[in-house]
């Protein structure tokens, strides 16, 4: 019998697992940025340096996929002059994204960049992974809101993953 695949040390964590921990850390950062005003650098060097994998006052952060961080963080201010109209489309109405707190902008531009950048990864599983992250910040309200704008802007920008209702697949 062979000892392949066999292991008595705890298994690595998944890729998944240090790719939510870096969607968690690229909406950190990005409140950050948007918060502080402080340059995108300096802000990812510090998350590279200080947070991802590290232990702050007693709490260990998970290890995160540094350059999943980095993709994210460089998207989203990169694009954020396309995305920002697409989901204030998708807000209800009479609501603009400039009145939706930091934190949730942050969670919606990271989800709105993968879904229309990371075809390589399903619209599914970025709305799943966005709607955790809101709620280890929120209530129940906000990862409702994160579901459905996400929702709308999956339906447009992969028709082929989420056919319109009563579409033929």
């Amino acid at each position: 019998m062979s000892d392949i695949g066999r292991s008595n040390q705890r298994p690595e964590p998944r890729p998944a697992n240090q790719r939510g921990a870096a969607r968690l850390a690229a909406v950190q950062a990005l409140y950050q940025l948007e918060i502080g005003g402080e340059d995108i650098v300096a802000v990812v060097t510090e998350f590279e340096a200080h947070r991802l994998g590290k232990e702050i006052d007693g709490v260990e952060y998970r290890q995160a996929d540094a350059a999943w961080f980095r993709d994210i963080v460089a998207g989203v201010v990169g694009e954020q002059r396309r995305l920002d109209p697409m989901i204030h489309t998708a807000l209800v109405e009479d609501w603009p994204l400039k009145r939706v707190d930091a934190t949730l902008r942050a969670i919606l531009r990271c989800g709105a960049y993968e879904l229309s950048k990371r075809p390589d990864v399903p619209g599914r599983v970025i709305i799943t992974e966005y709607i955790d992250i809101a709620r280890a910040f929120f209530g129940d309200d906000e990862p409702k809101l994160v579901n459905g704008v996400l929702d709308r802007l999956a339906h447009d920008l992969r028709p082929d993953e989420f056919p319109a209702v009563g579409a033929k697949p």
